[in-house]
């Protein structure tokens, strides 16, 4: 690894990891070792602050074009259906307002591939159901203190109270609550933070009556944040209600129903497609665009070096590399693979610095949150060159 990176790691892991995670647990962060195996790596990544605040500012630019972007699409059923969006959810997004410029989604975070050098590309943004605030919000703030590293992470809380406070649900719900750990703890948290009085539930136990959705006891849901991703209310029984239920007004889902929009790898498409046209953007949106973003197709037209994942495949899942001469390289094995459900989107390969850590060597990915439309908190993955479930948590701060 060259002495000139921009990232560097510091620390050893603490002899007694037991306690730590016994400490991280009673701050909220309960799965740090999931099925006898390390999720967390008890060491900082901190990169130089001139790249944090280069990537803060690529984050706002790239969020105002992607909101451009959605507002320019909206109500286009052939874009709807180049870029993944299942027709049942057309209705939806069609019948409810566009929320106000820059709060399509409250609870966002992007992810970058940065190099060694510090050039900036982004992978992907998950602006529906992103997961990593416990991690980020709560366990990269804790561990920084303690080495006397800063963190801007702090902030994430105090916005989503502020978005909370606008938002306002009366549930707050994932699949698999009290079971699944990492959603679990996630909503909970998000819950805390708020300030609200919110009921958690799961939503495996929700129905719909007569367009309106209730909970497993029949209490009546008006608004509701969920960790449930909207793209399966195409394959869920039930999903076709949700979203009637949804179009009608009867109930106001956070995030909004048009963060499905953003939160397709095919915006991402459509994006890069009118910025080679020439079309929608000006010159300092066509900059950011040029900076920060890779050449994204819904073909496979690269001669060289690409990725193929679903277009709406998280967690890895779906994800191909291809080498340079166009040849299968790697391919994920753990994640879902929800290309046989939806489109397909093709993007250049990005580098991704490597980084040595007590755990081993790993290519790190770098999260950034958008919460209540600010940047806000960075999020460090190590894993191999597909970041997927078998990826470790490691704290992340500036130097």
């Amino acid at each position: 690894m060259s002495c000139e990176s921009i990232f560097t790691v510091t620390g050893q892991p603490d002899p007694d990891r037991a306690g730590r995670v016994s400490e991280l647990e009673r701050l909220g962060f309960t799965w740090a070792d999931m099925d006898g195996e390390a999720y967390w790596i008890d060491q900082i990544v901190t990169l130089r602050k001139e790249t944090y605040c280069e990537l803060k500012e690529a984050a706002a630019s790239l969020w105002r074009v992607l909101d451009k972007t959605v507002r320019y699409i909206h109500g286009n059923h052939h874009i709807y259906s180049l870029i993944g969006i299942p027709p049942i959810l057309w209705a939806m997004l069609d019948e409810c307002p566009l929320p106000e410029e820059g709060l399509i989604s409250r609870y966002a975070r992007f992810d970058f591939a940065i190099a060694h050098d510090g050039s900036i590309k982004l992978l992907e943004l998950n602006a529906d159901t992103p997961t990593g605030y416990v991690e980020a919000s709560i366990a990269t703030p804790w561990m920084c203190a303690q080495a006397g590293i800063y963190s801007p992470n702090e902030q994430m809380k105090t916005l989503v109270a502020e978005a909370w406070g606008v938002e306002r649900p009366d549930t707050a719900a994932c699949i698999a609550y009290g079971e699944h750990k990492e959603d679990s703890g996630t909503i909970e948290a998000l819950v805390r933070h708020s300030g609200l009085d919110i009921r958690l539930v799961d939503c495996l136990d929700l129905w719909v009556d007569e367009g309106i959705l209730k909970d497993g006891q029949g209490r009546e849901i008006q608004r509701m944040f969920a960790l449930y991703p909207k793209e399966w209310m195409s394959v869920d029984d039930g999903g076709d209600a949700l979203a009637y239920a949804i179009e009608t007004g009867r109930l106001q889902l956070f995030n909004s129903p048009h963060s499905i929009l953003l939160q397709s790898k095919g915006l991402l498409a459509a994006m890069w497609g009118m910025f080679e046209l020439g079309l929608l953007f000006d010159e300092i949106e066509r900059e950011a665009i040029n900076n920060y973003m890779l050449p994204t197709y819904n073909k496979p037209v690269f001669s060289g070096q690409y990725v193929s994942k679903s277009m709406f495949g998280r967690e890895g899942g779906s994800v191909k590399l291809y080498d340079p001469a166009g040849q299968l390289e790697i391919e994920d094995q753990d994640g879902y693979d929800t290309s046989v459900l939806f489109p397909t989107v093709y993007q250049h390969r990005a580098e991704m610095a490597r980084v040595e850590t007590a755990a081993g060597e790993f290519h790190i990915l770098t999260g950034m949150f958008v919460i209540n439309g600010t940047p806000c908190g960075l999020l460090g993955r190590a894993g191999g060159l597909i970041t997927g479930n078998s990826s470790h948590f490691i704290a992340m701060g500036v130097k």
